[in-house]
This record gives structure tokens, sequence and C-alpha cells, in this order.
């Protein structure tokens, strides 16, 4: 790709369109499963009111639910397990390579590096002496992200509801906290995942309103 478009963070995003076209199937599949099994959610409470004192009885009737409405649980996992060969390879690659050492990309200087779009004379605190401003603009996405999420979800008790809106907030913050300190060619490849995931998310909030 470099060799047709001499830009290293150009190239990022096109790997990140391609990724996530690749997984595309399989992440549309697991959001519509993650959907079955919310609307399922009070035939859920009841099977657990209706069978609290048989754990093993409830995990046979929550198997045999999930087979009758065509439902794995695990399929949400798929499209991440697929992309952790590619996240851990861009990891070292963007480390050690000397390709993208001082290569530029908007106001980016070095896609090896965190993108620094200021630098301060003295720390300030949890920043340091440095703001990155793409981890923050990757924790916005992943807000709407998580929100949009939130919208589809079928909330059966207060407890469920509480968690779901701590999630909403921490989960962006947390990984944002992770990514500040990576290489911006990382940080960048990540948020154009998460931003091309918002807009499937938005299109499925779509799709529930139609139906």
């Amino acid at each position: 790709i470099n060799k047709v478009i001499p830009n290293w963070g150009i190239c990022i995003i096109i790997i990140s369109l391609l990724v996530y076209g690749a997984t595309y199937p399989l992440t549309l599949k697991s959001m519509l499963s993650m959907r079955k099994m919310q609307e399922l959610q009070p035939k859920m409470a009841e099977l657990r009111e209706k069978y609290k004192n048989n754990p093993q009885k409830l995990n046979t009737e929550v198997v045999q639910l999930y087979k009758v409405h065509n439902i794995n649980p695990l399929s949400g996992c798929l499209p991440m397990l697929l992309q952790m060969p590619v996240f851990i390879s861009l990891y070292q690659v963007l480390w050690r390579t000397h390709n993208f050492q001082g290569a530029k990309f908007l106001w980016i200087k070095d896609l090896s590096e965190p993108d620094k779009l200021f630098v301060f004379s003295s720390n300030l605190p949890l920043i340091g002496n440095e703001l990155n401003i793409l981890p923050l603009f990757m924790v916005v996405v992943m807000f709407f992200q998580q929100k949009l999420s939130s919208k589809n979800m079928i909330v059966t008790d207060q407890a469920q509801q509480m968690q779901q809106k701590m999630m909403m907030f921490v989960m962006p913050v947390f990984i944002g906290a992770i990514f500040y300190r990576f290489a911006s060619g990382l940080t960048l490849y990540f948020t154009v995942f998460y931003l091309l995931s918002t807009l499937t998310q938005y299109k499925m909030s779509k799709l529930n309103k139609v139906q």
C-alpha cells in the first residue's frame, strides 16, 4: 500500500478499513446476536426466578433457550479475537520498525510515538507534560458507541441499569488511559476501527426503530 500511497498514516487507515471490512459480517452477526439476547432478557429473568434454587436446571434451560433462538453467546468475542493478531503485529511494528519513526500525518510528527499535539513546560495531573489528542478523540468515539449500544439493551433491573451506565463512562476512559502513551499509529488504527463500529451501531439502532 505504501508503494502506491507514500503516507504511513493513510496506509494505517486503509489497513483499518480492510480489517474492519473483513470482520464486518462477523461483527454484524455478533450485534444481531447480542440484540436477540437482550430481547430474551425478560424470559431469562423468568427462568432465573423459576429455577433460583436449581442452578443445574437453570443452566440447562438457558442453553435450550439459546438453542431455540439460534443464539451463540460467544459470537460477540469473535471479531475482537480475530483482531488480536493485527493488534499485536501493529504494536510490534510501530515500536520496532524504522519506517514509522519520523513519519508525519496531519498534526502527528512521529507515528511511532504519541501524537503530542502540545508539549508543556511542566507536568500536569494525569496527562504529564504532553497533550495527546488522538486518544481523547477515541474516548469520545467509544462513549458514543457505548451510548448507542445501551439504547439497544433491555434493562430488567435497577442494578443492571446502574452497571450499564457505569460501563458507558468507565470503559472508554479505561481504554483511553491505556492508549494515551501508545504510538499514535496504533491509536489511529483503533480510532478508525471504533469509528466504523460506532457507525455500524448507529445503523443497528435505526434498524431497531424501523422494526
